[in-house]
């Protein structure tokens, strides 16, 4: 039986509880046995919701975990496996590694961290102590993710020629610190990166991108961002991201990809696949989230002392680095810069 700790129970974290006690109830080898948050009022379930619908039908009974406030002292008083972080971007390095450090798997929430170099800094611990970490980069789970991922890799329609990625909603509420660009890093890095890293699992690292971004909250960093990403064999790949929409649009994203002999495209509820010679057909998907099949998946890697070669920390960290050199494009007005 793992014994799983979570630390951070805002909308995300609930979220992740969510899904492992699904998994607890499905028969999987867990058990979530901790909570943590400096806000004890998020121990007992309080606290706002995010930008997309994924609560369960499940009520969760909150007295019957151990909770703490303080990081610390759960990992000295509590025997776990496994701790799920679901903090604010700029803690996430600082506390991965305590807690790889105690001698736990830790599954981190996304963005991996600020910058590339807090990056080595993580993967650095966890390979120091022999422990798995993979960074909630959901996407990679998503079924209609997962599905475009399978017919990229398979060829079954030809190479891409063109790829383009979006999402889009209202501000984010759910936290003071997600608008403050030193400790969120805006759109680009807490949404943005969603899109930017699906581009690096379909693709790898492109040569350049360009990028232009607009502030329009002060303080949080691009608000508005559309990047172009050079690839040597010549396809059109562009992102756009933008979390300004308010009123009444909800959340929004999806792709539209076009290969040699066909095309896709993803609404954020179906996957319309287009043959060039013959007709059209909705593929068939799995219908739970990707938060779901990500959380099944590292479980099960822990379980099974294998690692999860569909997100590694140098595939996500690369991610940093592709977002790193938009921010950078950004800055001088679209701009090519080269990713390292």
């Amino acid at each position: 039986m793992l014994n799983i700790g979570l630390i951070g129970l805002g909308f995300m974290g609930k979220t992740h509880l969510e899904n492992y006690l699904r998994l607890e109830r499905e028969g999987a080898p867990v058990r979530v046995v901790a909570l943590c948050d400096v806000d004890a009022a998020k121990l007992n379930g309080e606290g706002g919701g995010g930008n997309i619908e994924t609560s369960s039908e499940h009520a969760i009974d909150y007295g019957r975990f151990s909770k703490y406030t303080s990081v610390e002292e759960m990992l000295n008083n509590e025997k776990l496996d496994i701790v799920d972080i679901t903090l604010p971007t700029f803690l996430h390095r600082d506390v991965t590694i305590q807690c790889l450090n105690s001698g736990v798997h830790v599954l981190c929430e996304k963005p991996m961290a600020m910058n590339a170099a807090e990056c080595d800094d993580m993967v650095a611990a966890a390979e120091a102590n022999g422990k798995q970490l993979l960074i909630g980069q959901c996407l990679r789970f998503w079924p209609a993710y997962v599905y475009l991922q399978e017919l990229v890799e398979s060829g079954r329609f030809g190479s891409a020629t063109s790829a383009h990625f979006y999402r889009g909603g209202g501000t984010p509420s759910w936290g003071p610190w997600v608008l403050v660009k030193e400790k969120g890093g805006g759109a680009l890095l807490d949404m943005h990166v969603h899109d930017t890293d699906t581009v690096n699992w379909l693709f790898g690292k492109p040569e350049a991108v360009s990028s232009i971004g607009r502030n329009v909250i002060p303080g949080s960093g691009y608000d508005i961002v559309s990047t172009q990403y050079r690839y040597a064999d010549g396809k059109v790949v562009s992102s756009h991201v933008d979390w300004t929409l308010n009123g009444d649009f909800g959340f929004e994203m999806g792709y539209k990809i076009n290969f040699e002999r066909g095309n896709l495209q993803f609404d954020g509820s179906r996957v319309k696949v287009n043959p060039n010679d013959g007709a059209g057909f909705f593929a068939e998907l799995a219908e739970d989230q990707g938060y779901y099949y990500q959380i099944k998946a590292f479980v099960e890697a822990v379980a099974g002392d294998r690692p999860i070669e569909a997100a590694t920390p140098a595939s996500t960290k690369a991610s940093i680095e592709i977002v790193t050199a938009e921010r950078e494009s950004a800055d001088q007005r679209g701009a090519w810069v080269l990713v390292p």
